[in-house]
C-alpha cells in the first residue's frame, strides 16, 4: 500500500489501549504486518498477555513499549499519550455486569485518555473502538439494512445492559470532545467478532436458562467479522485519509444465519440442549420479563425486554458497503476458515476442561 495513503510516516509513536484483549493483540499484529513498529502498547495487567508477547516476540526490529497501567489514572495516560500521532483507544468493561463499574472503566477511561492527547498535542487521529450494541433496531421493519446512518439507543439504560449504555455514553463523549475542540476521531463499530482466544457464542444466537440454551435467533443473519479482518479494518480507519470523522460497522462478506451456527457448533465443537423459541413467542416472553422486572421495582433485573429482543433477535441485513469504498478494506480471513479456526479452538478449551 502506497505511503501516501496513510496520515502518518512509518515511524511515527501509535498508543494502542487494550492491546492485550481479544482484538488489541491483533490490531497490534495488523499494524506491524503494514510496516509500522513504533509502538506502545497499554496494558493493565500483566496476566493474559501471552498472545500480544506471541505477536511481539514475533515481529522483527520492531520499537514495541509495553506500559502497565490504569486508564482511571490521569498520571499513567499522560505517560502513554505523550508524543504519539495515532491512538487506538480499545480498552472497554466487558465482563463487569454493574452499571457504575462499566461506566467507568468505558466512559471515565475514554475521558482521561482525551484529556491526555489534548494536553500532549500533535495526535492526527483518535480511533474510538464501539459496537454494534449502540444501534436501536426499534424503527427498523424485519430483514431492513442496518448500516452508519441508523439510530442509536436514545435510552440505553432500559436495555438492561451495562455494556450498550456504557458504549452509547463513550460514542457521545468522544464526538463531544471532538465538537469543541476539534479532535480527529473514527469511531470503528465492530459487529460479532469471533475467532480463537474468545469461545464464548454471541448473545444474538440466544441465552442460556434453566439448563437449556434457548435459541432465539432463528434464521436472523448474525453480523459476524473474524478477529483478523475486524483487526485490519480498525487499524486503517485510523491511518486512511478518508477516514476521518467518520463512523464505520465493520462486519465480513457471509454472515451466517443463527440456525446455521448453531449447527455448525453442535457438530464441531459440542451439543448443546437448545429449544428454538419462534419470534412471536421470543418476543412476548421479553415483554413479560420487562413487566416483571418492572413490577418487582427492579429487584429482577431487566436481562430481557423489548428493546434487547428489537436489537439483537428481530432481524436486519448488514452493510460493509462503507469500509470498503472508504478504506478499501476486505475481509483477507474467509467465513469457511475463520469458522475452522473458531471450532478448533473451542474444542481444545472444552477438551481441556475449560
Amino acid at each position: 500500500m502506497p505511503e501516501t495513503d496513510f496520515i502518518i510516516d512509518y515511524d511515527e509513536s501509535i498508543l494502542i489501549t487494550g492491546s492485550n484483549g481479544f482484538i488489541g493483540a491483533s490490531v497490534v499484529e495488523s499494524l506491524l504486518r503494514y510496516g509500522f513498529k513504533n509502538l506502545r502498547c497499554f496494558v493493565r495487567s500483566s496476566r493474559k498477555t501471552s498472545k500480544l508477547k506471541g505477536v511481539i516476540e514475533a515481529a522483527d526490529k520492531a520499537k514495541i513499549n509495553v506500559i502497565q497501567g490504569n486508564l482511571l489514572s490521569e498520571h499513567d495516560c499522560e505517560e502513554a499519550a505523550r508524543g504519539v500521532s495515532v491512538v487506538y483507544h480499545l480498552a472497554a468493561s466487558t465482563r463487569e455486569k454493574a452499571f457504575a463499574a462499566v461506566f467507568a472503566n468505558s466512559v471515565d477511561t475514554t475521558r482521561n485518555v482525551i484529556e491526555a492527547i489534548l494536553r500532549s498535542g500533535g495526535v492526527k487521529r483518535f480511533v474510538n473502538v464501539s459496537s454494534f450494541a449502540v444501534y436501536s433496531n426499534a424503527k427498523l421493519k424485519p430483514g431492513a439494512m442496518l448500516d452508519e446512518t441508523c439510530e442509536i439507543e436514545s435510552k440505553p439504560e432500559l436495555r438492561g445492559e451495562a455494556y450498550c449504555y456504557a458504549k452509547v455514553k463513550q460514542e457521545e463523549l468522544v464526538q463531544e470532545y471532538a465538537k469543541k475542540y476539534n479532535i480527529p476521531y473514527v469511531i470503528v463499530r465492530p459487529g460479532v467478532v469471533y475467532g480463537p482466544g474468545n469461545r464464548e457464542i454471541s448473545g444474538r444466537l440466544g441465552i442460556s436458562r434453566f439448563g437449556f440454551f434457548l435459541h432465539l435467533g432463528g434464521s436472523n443473519r448474525i453480523p459476524l467479522t473474524y478477529v483478523d479482518n475486524c483487526a485490519d479494518a480498525i487499524v486503517l480507519a485510523g491511518l486512511k485519509r478518508r477516514g476521518g470523522g467518520e463512523i464505520f460497522n465493520v462486519v465480513d462478506d457471509d454472515s451466517p444465519t443463527s440456525e446455521e451456527f448453531l449447527k455448525m457448533y453442535k457438530k464441531n465443537v459440542r451439543h448443546l440442549k437448545s429449544i428454538y423459541l419462534p419470534k412471536a413467542i421470543s418476543y412476548f416472553l421479553c415483554y413479560l420479563w420487562e413487566r416483571c422486572s418492572n413490577w418487582s421495582g427492579g429487584r429482577l433485573p431487566s436481562v430481557l425486554n423489548r428493546k434487547r429482543w428489537s436489537a439483537e433477535w428481530k432481524g436486519n441485513k448488514y452493510s460493509n458497503e462503507k469500509l470498503k469504498r472508504l478504506l478499501g478494506w476486505k475481509p483477507k480471513v474467509s467465513l469457511d476458515e475463520g469458522l475452522r479456526r473458531y471450532f478448533e479452538y473451542c474444542r481444545k478449551v472444552e477438551e481441556l476442561g475449560g
